[in-house]
Parts: structure tokens; C-alpha cells; sequence
């Protein structure tokens, strides 16, 4: 999630772990320890653009990495203040850092939990940012540091926060299941053979929501919004894996493959090659066209693969949200 909610979500905790001894000050710490596994985004200033993606999410998301430095960190904590004691502030560290990798697991990229293990659960169930699950809970965080540390106004209020933002996980799971079904009918219905299905909700909502389809030769994306009156409709994308044979044996496109899961187009435009994820859908552009949302150019050197991003356009984000707003009123 956006680094706003996990701060929040953090505080959240700090205050329930350690918010009747310290105050505001374990809002403060729990902030923090809200913020920290995303410090690993620092890390891929210092590497190419596939090790970046790798290490994102990774180790600094995994309870391994919870349990290993939250000790470290109550400890110098406690030397710090010592109106509570190491094993309470390791355990507001350790809450925050783990509550803020779960959070992680409910997105599109989700997390290496189980690191070592090399796998990411990801449930696709709720975009990166969703000021639905963020708002009510940043008002009544916020509300908490106007109260004295025992009041019980304060823990009620902290409680409605966890409450709600707890709630809105599991909505969006329950929310989930019934959008699996529409795209499952629709497949159905077009009488299309499909060998996985993976859905997602679109920017900043729960109404809108985007589907991948698996098929022999291709792949179908398609979208349905709870306000829609028409049928589902699908768009194929050629797969035309025989046309990148060689490129896709590449070391680093191969690593790319693994961390789309499978998700994946090839392309050339331009005489440039570009991999595109398709876990994350196109986004309509002003002129019409409509381009992957993580695409990369593949650039071949002397050096090796050269693997880079292609930048967003702030103009094209500006256009997004309008036809995304256009898109959830239904069709």
C-alpha cells in the first residue's frame, strides 16, 4: 500500500501495543515501524531496474525480517526512553512491521511473507491505494493524539480505525469472490476455453474491476463495474511467443517472467522490444491508444540486456482518472 495508509496502519498498532504506558509516543514508534519494510526501495537506487523489482517486496517484507530486527530496534528504543521496557517495545516493532507486510499481501505485487521461500501472495483484492480503507482510518488516528493516554475515548477511537480497516479487507475479499463469478459467467457464456483467470480492482476503488485471461494463444483482458448494464467484453492480446524466442531466453527476461508470474507480453514497436506485465491492465491514453501500465524496454548492449521502465506521463495520469471515473459509472 501507499506509504500514507502503512503509516497510518502503523501508528494504529503502536497505539493499541504500547498506547496506555507511552502516550503518543508509541503512535510515533508505530508510524515507524509502519514505514521500515519500504525502506528497501533505497536499495534499488544502487542496482539495475530487475534487481530493484526483485528486492521490492522481498526480505524487509517477510516475518523473518520482523523477528530479526524488532528486537534490535526495542532495544535501542528502551535505551531511549524508559517508561516501557525492551520486550514492550519490540513487540510495537514487531507488529508494525508484520501488520504492514499482511496489509502488502491484499495488493496486486504482494509479498515474499515466507522469505526465504521465493514466492509472493499476492490476493489482488485491493489497489495500492484505496482512500475508502485509508480516509476513516487516518481521521480517527489522528483524533486519538488529542486524548490523554488512558482515556477510554482513545481506545474506542483506535479501535473503530483497526475495525474498520480490518473490515474493509475482508469486504474487499467477499467483494472479490462475487467479480470472479461475472468474469467466469461471461467466459462462459462467449463459450471461451481459458486455462487461469486472475482479477483485480482498478485505481482507488472497489467497484471497478479488471480481469486477465489465460488462453491458448493469448491472453483476454476485460473490465466490469457493479453499475454495468452491458456484457463483459473481452479484449485478446496475440501471445506470438515463436516471434521473441531468443530475446526471451535472456537472463533478465526470464527473471522478468518470474516476477509477472506468467503474466506477460513481448512486443515490438518501433524496432524497440519492450516486455509488458500484464498484472496490472493497460490505461487509456489521450490519443486513443491504450498502453500496458508496467512496460519495459529491452534494450541489447555490449554490456548485456539493458532493461528500463518506460516513464509515466503526469498528463496521462490526469487523463486516467477521468476515464477512470467515466468507466465506474458503468457501461
Amino acid at each position: 500500500m501507499d506509504s500514507l495508509t502503512q503509516i497510518v496502519l502503523g501508528a494504529s498498532v503502536g497505539e493499541y501495543v504500547l498506547g496506555h504506558k507511552v502516550g503518543n509516543k508509541a503512535i510515533a514508534y508505530g508510524a515507524l515501524a509502519g514505514t521500515i519494510p519500504d525502506l528497501d526501495v533505497l536499495v534499488g537506487n544502487f542496482t539495475d531496474t530487475v534487481t530493484a523489482i526483485e528486492l521490492h517486496r522481498g526480505f524487509s517484507h517477510s516475518i523473518a525480517f520482523g523477528i530479526l530486527v524488532s528486537p534490535v530496534l526495542g532495544w535501542v528504543t528502551a535505551k531511549i526512553h524508559s517508561d516501557a521496557k525492551w520486550k514492550d517495545w519490540t513487540m510495537l516493532f514487531f507488529w508494525g512491521i508484520i501488520t504492514h507486510t499482511l496489509l502488502d499481501v491484499f495488493t496486486t505485487w504482494g509479498t515474499q511473507l515466507f522469505w526465504p521461500f521465493n514466492y509472493r501472495i499476492a490476493l489482488n483484492s485491493i489497489f495500492v491505494i484505496d482512500p475508502s480503507y485509508t480516509l476513516l482510518f487516518l481521521i480517527t488516528t489522528v483524533a486519538v493524539l488529542f486524548y490523554k493516554r488512558k482515556a477510554r475515548t482513545r481506545r474506542v477511537l483506535n479501535a473503530i480505525g483497526l475495525i474498520w480497516s480490518t473490515s474493509y479487507l475482508l469486504m474487499a475479499l467477499f467483494i472479490k469472490t462475487i467479480v470472479n463469478e461475472q468474469f467466469t459467467s461471461a467466459l462462459a457464456e462467449q463459450d471461451i476455453a481459458y486455462q487461469q483467470l486472475s482479477t483485480r480492482p482498478s485505481p482507488l476503488n472497489t467497484i471497478l474491476w479488471y480481469s486477465n485471461v489465460d488462453t491458448e494463444d493469448g491472453y483476454l483482458l476485460g473490465e466490469y463495474s457493479f453499475f454495468d448494464r452491458q456484457p463483459i467484453r473481452f479484449t485478446h492480446y496475440p501471445k506470438n511467443r515463436e516471434e521473441f524466442t531468443d530475446i526471451e531466453q535472456e537472463e533478465k527476461v526470464q527473471r522478468l517472467i518470474a516476477i509477472s508470474k506468467g503474466w506477460y507480453l513481448l512486443s515490438e514497436e518501433n524496432g524497440e522490444l519492450y516486455f509488458n506485465d500484464l498484472r496490472f491492465g493497460v490505461r487509456p491514453k489521450p490519443d486513443g491508444r491504450k498502453e500496458f501500465v508496467f512496460k519495459y524496454a529491452l534494450t541489447p548492449s555490449s554490456g548485456g540486456l539493458q532493461v528500463e521502465e518506460t516513464p509515466k506521463d503526469v498528463e496521462d495520469g490526469r487523463f486516467l482518472m477521468g476515464a477512470l471515473w467515466e468507466r465506474i459509472k458503468g457501461n
